[in-house]
């Protein structure tokens, strides 16, 4: 069922989020993931160009993998478009611009040197994320694209990089990090311990990379985390920090508190991180207890491979908490085999899947 909304057409907000006419409520899991995976085939049979994926990392080959994200000013005829409030084909919501907002002066690309480390991938059990994935990578690039182009149909609120604090799970080779900490106030990133020299590493290498924009807010003091498990880079807005799902999982919801701490987050990040079904109770669990009631918003990505494991994911998120979360489904936000949810826990026990 499609999202209500009041009769100014007002958009619905939830944290940084503002959730397109689109949207679909999540009430079910069967049902969402059997309207994926129809519509998935049903794209495949009609993409007669379509790529063979394979698992759906970029190049697992390169120690040291160059990524570019591209970013096109609008053409006259688009801001054309926009300002007479034609409606946008993604989302259907008028693109209209807002008074004062500027547009992308120029063409402009965004190149990111990373450092992949492809041993770990066949030799440490259960790791995955010390190579890049193409969903990390497709999702920063839409991220780019909106917050630079000023996109008035963007998922995310333009207006709320600056002060936002946002949080990544499975963080990986840190990408979304090292993209996104521009123009954000504060960016988390967090992985298992033996990922994180290799986030730092990374963060440390495109730290000066000319391409790169760089941030204009002050970088705050780290306040969880000591020793190797966190880091705060020096003069940046990047913390890095060791957080084991299945560590948080297993403890006593007073050494939880005690333990895994935060400055409230506003955005909960997750992409790509649903493979494992063994994993799936730490990583709910984790998305449970990080998230603030009425506060924070988790965005979670997935590339859609194995249907058990997706089901199962939907099924347990939305039990949590006695189901004091509600979900949506947005669809036809990236190009590829991907789903797109939004999260948001409500301040009290329990809500209305239907409000």
């Amino acid at each position: 069922m499609t999202i209500a909304q009041d009769e100014t057409d007002a958009v619905i907000r939830r944290g940084p989020v503002r959730l397109p006419p689109t949207a679909t409520v999540v009430s079910d899991a069967d049902e969402e993931v059997f309207l994926l995976y129809t519509n998935l085939a049903a794209r495949r049979r009609s993409d007669e160009d379509s790529v063979f994926r394979g698992l759906g990392y970029i190049d697992s080959h390169k120690d040291i993998l160059t990524v570019e994200f591209s970013i096109e000013r609008q053409s006259q005829e688009d801001e054309a478009e926009s300002s007479a409030g034609v409606h946008s084909h993604r989302s259907g919501r008028s693109r209209k611009k807002k008074g004062g907002v500027a547009s992308l002066p120029q063409d402009m690309v965004i190149s990111i040197e990373l450092v992949q480390d492809k041993t770990a991938l066949w030799s440490r059990k259960g790791d995955t994320g010390s190579i890049l994935w193409r969903a990390s990578f497709d999702f920063a690039q839409y991220l780019l694209h909106d917050y630079y182009t000023r996109n008035p149909d963007a998922l995310l609120d333009p207006d709320m990089y600056r002060t936002a604090h946002v949080l990544e799970l499975g963080a990986g080779t840190g990408l979304l990090g090292i993209a996104l900490s521009p123009i954000v106030a504060r960016y988390t990133l967090t992985d298992v311990e033996a990922l994180v020299p290799l986030i730092q590493k990374n963060v440390a290498h495109n730290r000066n990379l000319p391409s790169l924009p760089r941030s204009s807010v002050a970088g705050r003091r780290s306040t969880h985390g000591t020793g190797a498990s966190a880091s705060k880079e020096q003069d940046t807005n990047i913390v890095i920090e060791a957080l084991d799902w299945e560590v948080l999982c297993g403890a006593s919801p007073s050494l939880r508190r005690a333990s895994f701490q935060y400055p409230p987050i506003d955005l909960l990040l997750v992409v790509d991180c649903i493979y494992h079904p063994s994993l799936l109770p730490a990583l709910l669990a984790t998305i449970d207890h990080l998230a603030t009631p009425g506060v924070t918003a988790a965005l979670v990505v997935v590339e859609l491979r194995a249907e058990d494991v997706v089901r199962e994911f939907l099924a347990g998120w939305l039990s949590l908490s006695n189901g004091a979360w509600q979900l949506w489904s947005i669809p036809n936000l990236l190009d590829g085999p991907y789903a797109v949810w939004v999260g948001w826990k409500s301040r009290g026990e329990r809500i209305d899947r239907m409000e």
